[in-house]
């Protein structure tokens, strides 16, 4: 017996050494990762941004001109996300909106809306969503460049009552044998537009006001 406990007690030794150094490798590994986890994923964020505003269009870093935008009404948002503004010289060039359509065929679809200072879009991307592949994965940039049929605009191009698919006797194109998720995108993009103008005048006084910091971080809501 004590031959056979020593033998456990020891392999419960070893097995309690090997747990702490594997635990100290793995924590080791994650610290000495964590920085260029870090560093790729806001590459990856400032490369989206940056299709819907390209570097010449302004000069400062939209990743650290943000605002917290916690509207569920128009942007359809269930948690606080990121507003992001872009300026040239200072002055403001246009801001990129979180939103999401509630309503796509299989779920949220979550989007950016890049929409300029005159109140046209710059354009959109689909950053997550779970639609039906091969027919509602047409909004995915990588699928198919439907959505830049938003491009340039604007909530009187065209007319309120044109702003739907052509299904439902607007301009904008619905999908072969799919349109449910173009018209839940075409509604997002819409009332995006809607709250930029509700909110426009807001977005640039914080611009004036913050110019020259790096973080903001003041919510932007409805103005009523």
């Amino acid at each position: 017996m004590n031959i056979l406990g020593q033998s456990i007690t020891k392999n419960g030794l070893l097995l309690g050494l090997f747990a702490i150094v594997t635990t100290g490798v793995i924590a080791g590994t994650y610290l000495s990762t964590r920085g260029l986890i870090q560093d790729n994923i806001r590459h990856a964020e400032e490369g989206a941004l940056l299709e819907l505003f390209p570097k010449s269009s302004h000069d400062n870093s939209m990743l650290d001109d943000a605002l917290s935008a916690t509207d569920s009404e128009l942007l359809g948002l269930r948690e606080a996300k990121k507003l992001y503004r872009a300026t040239m010289n200072g002055e403001f060039v246009g801001a990129i909106l979180p939103a999401t359509a509630r309503d796509g065929y299989t779920g949220d679809i979550d989007m950016i809306v890049g929409i300029k200072e005159d109140g046209t879009i710059s354009g959109v991307r689909v950053l997550s969503h779970r639609e039906t592949p091969g027919l509602g994965d047409q909004v995915d940039y990588k699928k198919s460049h439907w959505v830049d049929g938003f491009l340039d605009k604007s909530l009187s191009n065209p007319e309120e009552a044109k702003w739907a698919v052509k299904k439902d006797k607007g301009v904008f194109d619905q999908f072969t044998g799919a349109t449910i998720t173009p018209r839940a995108v075409t509604k997002a993009v819409h009332k995006a537009l809607l709250y930029y103008a509700a909110n426009k005048a807001e977005i640039i006084d914080a611009t004036a006001k913050n110019m020259g910091e790096q973080q903001i971080s003041t919510d932007v809501g409805m103005q009523r």
